[in-house]
């Protein structure tokens, strides 16, 4: 993913808070030789304090073989995004026609050393932990080894506890154009108002200079 320096975090907590409130990514995972890249879709729960996602998937994914060749992955979230048309970007200058279309969009990459949790207890806990996140409010019985409704599932699953060893952010929204471009660009979003563009809108006021 390339990051321009107008498109980086200014810290780390920007890309931390904006993370806390997402939980759906893909878990890209090494082939076996001769094999693709394996992206496999997921919920997952992210505990900053921790250094570490965790998440499980079921016995028979096809997964767990290159999983297990090659526990260095990567998650990958990307959220906040909006189709940019040409004309909004042209610059103060230029006709709107000879503006260039773009996509904004916010996206972190967590560098993650699987680990696989097979032990029974282990993966009710870490069941119990994703719960806890998806589910504060509670109205489901806690996971707990031999014990009903869930005990007879653990065999069904593998957990994974990612680990994480590296981080890439980024927040491409026009944070090097011009104001008077990023001001039609903002008014653009307000007015089309589809899936994403307030999203996409806050962040390109919050990002660049007053407009």
């Amino acid at each position: 993913m390339l990051i321009h320096p107008w498109d980086a975090p200014r810290d780390d907590a920007e890309w931390q808070q904006w993370l806390a409130v997402r939980d759906f990514g893909q878990l890209a995972v090494n082939g076996l030789p001769g094999d693709p890249p394996w992206v496999q879709p997921l919920h997952f729960a992210y505990d900053a304090d921790r250094g570490e996602a965790v998440t499980h998937l079921a016995r028979p994914n096809p997964l767990w073989a290159a999983l297990e060749a090659d526990p260095e992955v990567v998650l990958s979230v990307v959220d906040d995004y909006a189709y940019i048309p040409g004309p909004w970007q042209a610059p103060p200058d230029a006709p709107p026609e000879h503006g260039t279309p773009t996509s904004f969009y916010a996206a972190v990459q967590l560098r993650c050393t699987a680990h696989l949790v097979d032990d029974t207890d282990a993966k009710a806990a870490l069941l119990n932990r994703q719960m806890g996140h998806f589910q504060p409010e509670g109205g489901s019985a806690r996971v707990a080894a031999g014990e009903v409704p869930y005990g007879r599932l653990l065999s069904g699953i593998r957990g994974i506890r990612l680990e994480v060893s590296g981080v890439r952010a980024k927040f491409k929204y026009a944070g090097h154009r011009p104001a008077e471009t990023r001001a039609r660009i903002a008014a653009g979003l307000d007015a089309r108002g589809g899936p994403g563009d307030a999203a996409a809108r806050e962040h390109l006021l919050r990002r660049g200079p007053a407009i």
